[in-house]
């Protein structure tokens, strides 16, 4: 086979992937209650029954999460109202499911990092978080976990812990930043701060992510 046609093969593959990606992608988000939805300002409550229904509960949470391309994902994006948040901070870290977290300890040392969020589709934000954490809560089991977290880790397990509380990362970015977004989510466009920056610089316009 000529080095063309192995090229050519290579191409259709990767495309065939990504078109996949995708697909589970949009079937994923499909699942995850969108802004607008009053679950997303409510307050979830805690969960007291341990056993093989949240651990399936659990199971699907991953799934969606990973499918959908985020590192976070908590049970009010579903239309559940139950503390129960699921997370993977990056592509060797193994996902983790927290139940009934609280906010043990948050450093005095502060982070600005550009976040979206999987019910904000197509915008994100810059938002202010503290940089290490630490966090208790109980595993899948109903064991008790304590989590030390420090940078990404840190700032995904704070914006879960907001949507179990009715928090969005809205309500956490600066005043001009959250008109911005909100005039794209009316309209179904996207926002982002790197985006302003961009069409400063060159007049372009880049797709944000989202993540969490």
């Amino acid at each position: 086979m000529s080095d063309e046609a192995q090229t050519e093969m290579r191409e259709s593959e990767e495309h065939r992937l990504e078109v996949e990606m995708l697909e589970r992608r949009e079937a994923a988000l499909a699942h995850v209650v969108k802004f607008g939805d009053p679950v997303l300002k409510s307050k979830a409550s805690p969960i007291a029954n341990f056993g093989p229904e949240l651990r399936s509960e659990v199971e699907r949470m991953v799934g969606i999460m990973q499918d959908g391309l985020g590192i976070g994902l908590a049970a009010t994006q579903l239309g559940a109202l139950r503390r129960l948040l699921v997370f993977q901070a990056g592509p060797e870290s193994e996902p983790t499911a927290l139940v009934n977290p609280e906010v043990e300890w948050l450093s005095e040392e502060m982070a600005v990092a550009e976040e979206g969020c999987l019910s904000l589709p197509k915008v994100s934000m810059d938002v202010e978080r503290p940089l290490y954490a630490r966090f208790s809560g109980r595993d899948v089991e109903g064991e008790p976990i304590v989590i030390e977290a420090a940078g990404l880790e840190a700032r995904v397990l704070q914006h879960e812990i907001d949507h179990l509380d009715g928090v969005l990362i809205l309500d956490r970015t600066t005043r001009e930043q959250r008109k911005a977004a909100l005039r794209a989510l009316r309209e179904g466009s996207s926002y982002s701060p790197s985006s302003e920056e961009e069409i400063a610089e060159e007049g372009e316009l880049r797709e944000p992510r989202t993540d969490a």
